[in-house]
């Protein structure tokens, strides 16, 4: 007999249908899958076994043949071992087969038949819904993950008896309870606040401008002037997650196994900071089945890079592309992955190997080889990617030991959340949502400068040598700071203001 259970498969972050189909024929005892499982699916036969013994039911001393379908997709993970379990189960007449195929079923067993949580589960849950089937019966620990997607009944289950009992219509087993919204709004909190930076004026200000216009920035200062600190708040002056982009973010982390089972959304914008012996593979992702790497981690929030110097040149050069498309695909033999990257970068780096080139307390004891050797280990094209440049000094004792407190973060995302709404009207719902993401077009449209300011940029790309992309990125920048301004020309004080967050282009060694 021939009994189908309807499971997945997540490829990148989407989940694909499998129909898991268990055959019991006459024969030696025998547990075959087929279909391109991996490891921990093929393991799946020794816990499926000791599963349904400690739960009251008998393995069936038959010829177990298990196909997953389609045979292309290659299967991974201990998903798989509830609906072949209840399969089985099905084929033995043990389960009536009228209730199972309403159902998308995923769950990992565990050897005393109780059932444990797995990744992926929010991918799932959306294909159960576009697939119009009733619902998705699921792990306990993964219910309030599958509960955000609505028009869906989400079945929490604890063990493989109680699964058993529930679609034979002899215990009911309540459905979880669509949060939505309110559980984004309830695990929205930061640790940390603006308030707590003491100084910094200039550099707090060009968060301001990077945050209100999605602009990537680079820090350089000594050691120990808060250029992680700051970085550590830009997420806190950012607006909030809508509810639509913390799903989006939370179905990246729920691939990837990092959900947090006490908290089923993601709803504080992410903040990654990678250490600098990081591979290309673990930043941009990868792997036999392609899974997220760290700048899909920080999608819809920051990526920071700090001491970008030390960073392998290769690593480095690999973030050019998903910076301009917002995007990442990695091809594999078997699987073409693709995975959102739209996040905000901020690095930071010392002036110098040394890390003390003009400060004004310590010297600086390394030459101008030393220096520019330093600075070439990250290249132009990169730099020209980074659209705000910003000094970071060390800080007086006076700027220190001030007892006023700074301006909160409330106070700064209110500013930036107004420039975004300026930019939102601009773009009028059209795929570019912010002034970092102007394309040529857009940039002629939206950027014109006047006699005065038009002088005033001519003669920072004479004396700069900025290249094209570095001029575009200055409009960009001068736009934004005209937007958090409110006004809708770009004035000369605003170019100038563009033209000083590139520091790296003004230095010279």
């Amino acid at each position: 007999m021939i009994v189908k259970v309807l499971s997945s498969t997540v490829v990148g972050i989407d989940a694909f249908p499998v129909d898991v189909e268990v055959d019991l024929s006459s024969g030696l005892p025998q547990f075959s899958t087929v279909g391109l499982p991996d490891a921990a699916v093929k393991e799946s036969r020794d816990r499926i076994k000791a599963a349904m013994k400690n739960s009251g039911y008998r393995f069936p001393e038959n010829r177990v043949t298990v196909n997953l379908a389609p045979a292309d997709i290659r299967k991974e993970g201990t998903g798989f071992d509830l609906p072949i379990a209840l399969g089985i189960l099905a084929a033995e007449g043990l389960v009536g087969h009228e209730r199972l195929r309403d159902y998308l079923v995923t769950g990992e067993l565990s050897l005393d038949g109780r059932v444990k949580g797995v990744q992926g589960v929010l991918p799932s849950a959306f294909l159960a819904r576009e697939r119009k089937w009733k619902g998705l019966i699921v792990p306990a620990e993964n219910a309030g993950e599958a509960a955000l997607v609505q028009g869906l009944e989400v079945i929490p289950v604890a063990c493989l008896g109680d699964l058993v009992d529930f679609l034979n219509g002899a215990r009911d087993i309540p459905a979880a309870a669509f949060e939505g919204e309110s559980a984004c709004d309830s695990a929205r909190s930061y640790p940390v606040d603006f308030s707590e930076i003491q100084g910094q004026e200039q550099a707090k200000r060009a968060m301001e401008v990077a945050a209100a216009g999605g602009h990537n920035i680079l820090m350089t200062g000594p050691p120990g002037s808060g250029k992680t600190m700051l970085a550590q708040r830009i997420p806190t002056i950012l607006p909030e997650l809508s509810f639509e982009e913390a799903l989006e973010t939370t179905k990246i982390y729920s691939v990837a196994g990092l959900l947090d089972r006490r908290e089923a959304i993601v709803a504080t914008r992410p903040f990654r900071a990678p250490h600098h012996t990081i591979s290309d593979a673990g930043l941009v992702g990868g792997g036999h089945t392609p899974k997220p790497g760290e700048i899909s981690l920080a999608h819809n929030g920051v990526l920071f890079l700090d001491e970008l110097p030390e960073f392998k040149r290769n690593v480095l050069e690999v973030l050019r592309q998903p910076l301009e498309d917002g995007q990442v695909t990695i091809t594999r033999s078997v699987v073409t992955a693709t995975f959102p990257s739209r996040f905000m970068l901020v690095a930071a780096m010392n002036p110098c190997p040394c890390g003390y080139l003009a400060d004004a307390r310590r010297s600086c004891r390394c030459s101008a080889q030393q220096v520019r050797q330093y600075r070439a280990k990250v290249s132009g094209p990169l730099l020209d990617r980074i659209d705000i440049h910003v000094e970071v000094p060390s800080l007086p004792y006076r700027e220190l030991a001030r007892t006023a407190r700074a301006e909160s973060s409330a106070a700064v995302r209110g500013r930036v959340q107004s420039a975004r709404a300026i930019q939102q009207r601009r773009f009028d719902g059209g795929p570019t949502r912010l002034n970092a993401q102007m394309t040529g077009r857009q940039l002629r449209a939206f950027c014109p400068l006047g006699e005065e300011s038009q002088k005033l940029l001519e003669m920072a790309v004479d004396r700069l040598g900025l290249s094209a992309r570095a001029y575009t990125r200055v409009l960009k920048v001068a736009r934004t700071i005209a937007d958090l301004a409110g006004e809708a020309d770009i004035r000369p004080e605003h170019v100038s203001e563009a033209i000083q967050y590139r520091a790296l282009d003004r230095s010279v060694v």
